[in-house]
């Protein structure tokens, strides 16, 4: 089931608003797991009893770690746990791309398995990971309450699309939380605003990248075009569906850590990394970079770190080269960044917010690809390889048609928006003003995605490759 979906908003979501607030607060819990299994098993039921599996293995050696703590069972069980949580995720997600590449390199037909793909299984697959060694490092407590630690993992909210709630930021939340009107009116704004950027900006957005992929009229002028839009509608798909569950986990009592940042106005790699999938970055930071040994190490040691953190970061994307070179991509650049060009891009930022958004866009023409092949096309054609002409007819019915939408994307994607917001909510007539207004902005947006929704228009799910 999907945030962005008939079913979702008209039927589920208000059933179950309904049925948590009505319940006792003793089994609030279990409305809530009951609620994220049926929001799992929507689409496809079988995985529902891989995921319980996942999370009863997790909740058993969770206990014996902290049972055996301080002799080497504890080790053990912490090993034993990330090597099952990490081979369930192996085998859905990966298998078939090393049987492919076992065939393409030996020659030898391997036929590939019947493996599907089970919905955010590495999002939960790393919140588990990160429970377990968390227990093990002491920084949390085993749950012993079977339920507690399911409602978890299954949070319907962050359970496809993250953000990657840590355990430690929810302790305390599965324990006592309070659903308070205020919390009630943040979610719903917030969730509004998600589902504006997914439904009103990144879809239509996605419609032009479906029909620059479509057409044989291609120009170069398109290509960068094509770039522009693939790139902006990955972020407001992904933060719109960040936005969204932080929304309806504050509608819940919950509080889930931001994920975005407004990634676009950043001078470096390195700052775009920090306000991009913020949730993915300190999981790999904390539970891989630092492990390794971080920064303090010799230099050779450091760049080592830096490529597998980032391999490993493209590779949690999808199974497929494009995404292996992604992250590999981007590890170049912070490497190249730490060594001598951060100083650079920090005297100069104006250069700095150029040269960024130049290999963002690279790099989400490359993630958006259909192979590395395809990704060297499209690169090449960026840069006039190919004969292709600068500027076509249909280029300019293209952009002519969706040139508003892009206005409307860029200027979203900077802090421009709220920072008129807040300065309308300066002063007194300006506040009311707003406090009148964001109610109806939430209705009417709730109203157009639904005449979108009806209407059948365009609607990726972009984390099925996740």
């Amino acid at each position: 089931m999907l945030f962005s979906s008939i079913p979702f908003l008209y039927y589920f979501l208000p059933v179950v608003l309904i049925a948590y607030y009505l319940v006792p607060k003793s089994i609030k819990n279990m409305v809530l797991l009951l609620a994220s299994l049926v929001f799992y098993g929507w689409g496809e039921p079988a995985y529902v009893f891989l995921m319980m599996a996942s999370i009863g293995l997790g909740y058993v050696f969770g206990i014996l770690i902290e049972k055996y703590k301080g002799t080497p069972w504890s080790k053990v069980c912490m090993i034993v746990s990330i090597v099952i949580s990490l081979g369930f995720l192996g085998y859905f997600k990966y298998t078939n791309f090393f049987v492919s590449n076992f065939s393409a390199v030996t020659g030898i037909s391997v036929p590939l398995l019947k493996v599907v793909l089970p919905i955010g299984i590495s999002f939960y697959t790393f919140q588990l990971v990160s429970y377990i060694i968390d227990v093990y490092r002491g920084s949390v407590k085993a749950q012993k309450n079977f339920i507690s630690l399911a409602t978890y993992i299954t949070m319907f909210p962050q359970l496809i699309a993250g953000p990657i709630v840590r355990y430690s930021d929810v302790e305390n939340q599965l324990k006592e939380r309070t659903v308070t009107f205020d919390k009630i009116a943040y979610g719903i704004k917030r969730f509004s605003i998600g589902l504006g950027k997914k439904i009103l900006i990144a879809n239509v957005l996605g419609e032009f990248c479906a029909s620059f992929k479509e057409t044989d009229e291609k120009a170069v002028l398109f290509y960068w075009a094509y770039a522009i839009a693939v790139s902006l509608q990955i972020y407001f798909d992904f933060s719109g569906y960040s936005d969204m569950a932080i929304g309806l986990g504050s509608m819940l009592g919950f509080r889930f850590v931001e994920n975005f940042n407004y990634p676009f106005i950043s001078k470096s790699a390195t700052e775009f990394w920090r306000r991009w999938h913020m949730s993915l970055g300190t999981w790999f930071r904390d539970y891989v970079y630092i492990p390794l040994g971080g920064s303090r190490c010799s230099r050779a040691r450091n760049i080592f770190n830096l490529l597998v953190v980032w391999m490993l970061t493209g590779f949690w994307h999808g199974a497929d080269w494009t995404f292996v070179v992604w992250g590999l991509y981007f590890g170049i650049l912070l490497i190249l960044e730490k060594t001598f060009l951060l100083k650079w891009l920090e005297k100069y930022k104006a250069l700095g917010h150029v040269y960024i958004l130049f290999f963002v866009l690279i790099s989400f023409v490359i993630f958006d690809s259909a192979g590395i092949g395809d990704a060297l096309t499209h690169i090449g054609a960026m840069f006039g390889l190919g004969g292709l002409p600068f500027m076509t007819d249909i280029t300019g019915y293209y952009l002519g048609s969706y040139g508003i939408m892009f206005l409307i994307a860029m200027i979203g994607a900077t802090p421009l928006p709220k920072l008129l917001v807040q300065k309308l909510m300066q002063n007194k007539t300006g506040k009311t003003a707003a406090e009148i207004l964001m109610p109806v902005v939430a209705v009417v947006i709730l109203l157009v995605a639904t005449g979108y929704l009806v209407d059948g228009s365009f609607n990726p799910f972009l984390y099925f490759r996740f």
